[in-house]
């Protein structure tokens, strides 16, 4: 018996290790799944207001936006917490929270309002979220991001602004540098600077320039909106004594801008605003501020500086020791306070401009003329830094161009008054180093006048130089021209977004242009981020609108108000911020320019008669296809009251889609009403009872299909007189700026693919392609910049870097990729992929980082199959389309289609196959 007692009781002490091993095992089994569910799935690319960790914010509710990662298909987000703290350190443990959302049931997660406590001037907020998806899986935090809030009120600027002391009338002038010594009592903890100019600024600390940004603070209208910056400088201070420098240019602000020499369109003297915010160890703070402390002096080594004509730079005026302290400044003035107005401050939203991509020549040319150039290999925009030595006071001259003439020798013609000359003068010590600072050049060539040594990649080399817009877009495919023409199209975006969306970069213009920005905006949204760029170019366009609803030419406004209200550049108004809608899914922009958008419409509205456009368009289809030798036997000439009429019907639309997707119910019914009238007065007044429009142009029948003006029973003979017309032209295009846009696409919907293809793959002029084999690498302004024998166009209007006829990118990346946006499930929740292949491409591939992660369509026809792989972001759907096939005759991932997915998601219409997918990567093979 006792045995058995004490085997019984070994037995229970047994059982019971094994019971809590078990135990064990099953917590740590746990324990391990929850780290598997949280390694499927992950949280990052943290953004506020687009930005990553943005300083010096004003949005007084910012929204947060957040990816998630997964490698499992159909991954939606159920819910989100969101946590924000003003210390760094305990946010990461849950501690010290200003505000938690809780666990928030939503698939939201682009664009999600803060709803704390009131945000604080300078207050650094970080800030974290998680998620849950529909699998059961519960991310990890994600790491900790951070944004910054600038000064929210006018009150809080203690600066003076500043200027020098005799005032210089607007003539051109050395740039002035301003300066100012302070100390540093104790030991620094934070220090900020916020600073802003009439007039472009560098700044320096210590000799260290401030940030790494150019051209600010920016293109503004400058008399109700001018930004300001902020930068952490504490790594540029010490303790003790301190010196900073401010040099200033004439910039956008009083420099040559428009056309026929104007200056001072904003003023006639250049000022600074300059509070740096120092906060020491010990808690306490002080004020280093622009006032009448400071000092001035204009003997520095920029004595000329233009954004047109360039820089004049003299090294044997350089004196480095002035960006230190100790230097004796008593020789320098005492600047003047000037009594500007602060309330017009705003914090800089935009993306600043930087430097990027550097060139090394690629070819050293002797013209026949004898000048010696240097050939970049890529017409871009920035300028040349060059490291040479020579004999002070001698001077190396650099213009810059953009072509060669037929020749062979350097053109500027095209440039008109533009000089786009950089001028350097030795100090003769050694090897010096130099670059331009307040100008910018559009060239591809550089000739190069007084320097007879050696030139080569070592001393000679070019930076690009644009806003600091992300890569979004890549497109490719099996045609060499096609892949040098998308080349071309996002050089053209780089080169004229610098700052505000200009026409061209290099001659005497350089302006924001609406109907230039306003057609090209949804191929720019396919290459770059620019939700920060045109949020920015819209508030201005807000700014710069009269009083009665018209809308400027360009965008800042520096035209007389006389240029104001011409259809296709004024409806920039309603069409971008439509279109940023569609591509972002930004609710609050759309609510923001919504007032805008309303007053031109109505403008129009008060200004017609009988419903039919007065306002007219000054510059019809801009540069349409006009013959010299009559091969065709006609122009293309288009009604311009015709495209301002059609202008008015779209931009009426937009108004309804606007006010629906905003609630504003009264407005969309209203413009509801008002659509069909201006749709009849169309048909009335520009189209036969036969259906023929009074402008038998492709222009005319674009813009009615797109558009969607005429009757439904007149629309498939309209696109069938679309078709004779390019079949006349022999398969060319005749459109301009106004119908190029919309050519391939009305072609496309209506039927037409193989002429959409036709003419996008046309070499002979006009086609883009045309402009490719002539050896572009950015987009020309007119068709034939350069004729086929080797002329050029009208010396007055003809840009080598012109965007707008690049607006084929949009057609090409939804037509030939098939990634096309839902205007319904706005900024890529939903998409549609459905390529459609033609002109004989055997393969393209194509890729869009949107909001919600990065979307793949890429395909390749081979031993007659067609095989497309899709990747689908997590928290978003797509329809993938195949078309000319069956259900039964698709694999997917090598199993038939209905084996691999849900037949509830897929059906067959027509000819194409419709499959809805969640998120994931899949692979589809059919015939072909």
């Amino acid at each position: 018996m006792k045995i058995f007692k004490m085997n019984k009781k070994m037995q229970i002490k047994k059982d019971c290790r094994y019971r809590f091993r078990y135990i064990i095992l099953l917590f740590f089994l746990g324990a391990l799944q929850a780290s598997v569910n949280a390694q499927s799935l992950a949280v990052s690319e943290l953004t506020c207001e687009y930005r990553n960790n943005p300083e010096g914010i004003d949005v007084k509710i910012p929204r947060l936006s957040w990816k998630l990662f997964s490698k499992n298909r159909n991954i939606v987000q159920t819910a989100y917490e969101l946590r924000v703290s003003e210390d760094m350190k305990s946010i990461a443990k849950g501690n010290n929270l200003l505000w938690t959302s809780g666990k928030i049931s939503s698939g939201q997660s682009v664009l999600v309002d803060y709803g704390g406590p009131e945000l604080k001037s300078r207050q650094r907020y970080y800030w974290q979220v998680r998620v849950w998806d529909n699998k059961g899986n519960i991310s990890p935090w994600s790491e900790v991001k951070y944004w910054e809030m600038g000064l929210l009120s006018a009150k809080e600027w203690h600066a003076k602004w500043i200027q020098t002391a005799e005032e210089t009338n607007g003539k051109p002038m050395p740039s002035p540098m301003f300066r100012k010594e302070f100390k540093a009592v104790k030991q620094l903890h934070r220090a900020k600077l916020y600073i802003t100019s009439h007039g472009l600024y560098e700044a320096r600390i210590n000799g260290k320039r401030v940030g790494n940004d150019y051209f600010t603070p920016g293109w503004t209208s400058y008399h109700k909106r001018l930004q300001y910056q902020v930068y952490d400088v504490l790594p540029l201070l010490k303790e003790g004594n301190n010196a900073t420098l401010v040099t200033l240019g004439d910039g956008w602000y009083r420099g040559y801008l428009e056309f026929n020499n104007k200056r001072n369109l904003y003023g006639k003297e250049l000022a600074l605003l300059y509070q740096l915010e120092l906060e020491y160890a010990d808690g306490s703070k002080e004020l280093i501020v622009s006032d009448n402390s400071w000092k001035y002096s204009f003997d520095g080594p920029i004595r000329f500086s233009d954004i047109y004509n360039g820089e004049t730079y003299d090294a044997r005026m350089e004196n480095k020791a002035v960006w230190q302290p100790g230097y004796n400044d008593s020789k320098w003035k005492n600047v003047r306070e000037a009594d500007i107005d602060k309330s017009k401050l705003v914090a800089s939203n935009n993306v600043p401009v930087r430097k990027h991509e550097v060139f090394k020549p690629v070819k050293y040319i002797t013209t026949p003329k004898g000048e010696q150039v240097i050939d970049f290999g890529q017409n871009l925009v920035g300028w040349v830094q060059i490291k040479l030595q020579g004999k002070a006071g001698d001077s190396i001259i650099l213009h810059h161009a953009e072509v060669l003439d037929k020749a062979g020798n350097f053109y500027t013609d095209n440039l008109r008054g533009a000089k786009q000359e950089n001028k350097y003068l030795f100090k003769g010590e050694g090897i010096e180093a130099w670059e331009p600072h307040f100008t910018f050049q559009g060239f591809r060539y550089i000739r190069i006048k007084g320097y007879n040594g050696k030139l080569d990649s070592t001393n000679v080399k070019a930076f690009a130089v644009y806003s600091d817009m992300s890569s979004t877009g890549t497109f490719s495919t099996s045609n060499p021209l096609l892949n040098q023409l998308q080349h071309n199209i996002q050089w053209g975006q780089k080169g004229n977004f610098l700052d505000v969306p200009t026409d061209c970069p290099q001659r005497d213009e350089r302006l924001g242009w609406t109907g230039d920005a306003q057609v090209f905006f949804n191929t720019a949204a396919y290459n770059m981020n620019v939700a920060g760029f045109f949020t920015k170019w819209l508030q201005d366009l807000k700014a710069d609108q009269l009083k009665n609803g018209n809308v400027p030419v360009v965008i800042p406004n520096v035209r007389e108000e006389r240029y104001s209200g011409t259809a296709a550049w004024a409806d920039a108004a309603t069409i971008i911020p439509w279109n940023f809608y569609v591509a972002y899914g930004d609710k609050r922009l759309l609510e923001e320019q919504y007032d805008s958008m309303k007053a031109w419409v109505n403008f129009i509205e008060t200004t017609s008669k009988n419903n039919l456009s007065t306002v007219g368009s000054s510059y019809g289809d801009w540069l349409f296809y006009t013959p010299v030798d009559d091969r065709y036997g006609k122009g293309a000439i288009t009604d311009r009251n015709l495209i301002a009429q059609a202008f008015y019907v779209y931009s009426t639309q937009l108004m309804i889609n606007a006010a629906e997707v905003l609630g504003k119910t009264e407005d969309a019914n209203k413009y509801k009403k008002l659509l069909p009238l201006i749709k009849e007065a169309f048909a009335k007044e520009y189209l036969t009872p036969n259906g023929r429009l009074v402008s038998s142009t492709q222009t005319a029948y674009v813009l009615a299909l797109q558009f969607d003006i005429l009757p439904e029973n007149l629309r498939k003979q309209a696109a069938e007189r679309l078709v004779e017309n390019i079949k006349e032209y022999n398969y060319h295009l005749t459109t301009g700026f106004v119908g190029t846009p919309y050519l391939c696409h009305v072609l496309t919907r209506f039927g037409y693919n193989d002429i959409a293809y036709k003419l996008l793959l046309q070499e002979t002029y006009p086609s883009w392609l045309f402009q490719v084999k002539r050896g572009a690498t950015t987009v020309w302004e007119r068709w034939d910049g350069i004729k086929a024998d080797g002329t050029f166009q009208n010396k007055f209007m003809n840009s080598f870097n012109h965007y707008s006829y690049g607006a084929i990118g949009e057609w090409m990346y939804k037509t030939i990729s098939g990634i096309k946006p839902d205007d319904t499930n706005s900024g890529y929740r939903h998409f549609t992929v459905a390529p459609q292949p033609g002109g004989a491409l055997t393969k393209a591939d194509a890729e869009l980082e949107t909001l919600y992660g990065k979307i793949r369509s890429k395909w390749k026809i081979e031993n007659g199959l067609f095989k497309l792989e899709a990747t689908v972001p997590a928290n978003s759907m797509a329809t993938i389309i195949l078309s000319n096939t069956t259900v039964s005759a698709i694999k997917e991932s090598g199993k038939s289609l209905l084996q691999s997915l849900s037949q509830e998601n897929i059906k067959e219409e027509g000819n194409n196959v419709i499959i809805k997918v969640g998120s994931g990567n899949y692979a589809f093979e059919c015939t072909y």
